[in-house]
């Protein structure tokens, strides 16, 4: 590599800093994924994470039972990612969240 064009803007990098922050902004919602299912609350906040824990894992199952389908189909080797899986879910529990949240009121107000 020349050295005038060290440091330079290239795509590879551009890819690999936008890999990265995907990829904290995952653990992050993953982190507050397991937060948000654990703190206490009122009874309109257990029916907003009860339903939106639901959702995520009906979305989780058929994501599974959709790639053991294909595997059996194309007569190949299960492979599960687990960084997909996680992703996934967490990206899907919060849209759900948020969605809940806008329907029944964010149980947050004046916090």
């Amino acid at each position: 590599m020349d050295p005038v064009t060290q440091g330079m803007f290239t795509w590879e990098n551009f890819f690999l800093i936008l890999f990265g922050l995907f990829l904290l902004v995952t653990i992050l919602l993953d982190v507050a994924m397991v937060i948000s299912l654990v703190r206490v609350g009122d009874e309109r906040r257990q029916l907003i994470v009860w339903k939106a824990g639901a959702f995520t894992l009906l979305v989780t199952v058929l994501t599974q039972v959709f790639d053991v389908v294909e595997a059996v189909v194309r007569a190949q080797k299960l492979q599960s990612n687990p960084f997909i899986d996680l992703s996934v879910t967490a990206v899907t529990y919060f849209v759900v969240l948020l969605v809940l949240k806008k329907r029944y009121g964010d149980f947050e107000r004046g916090k």
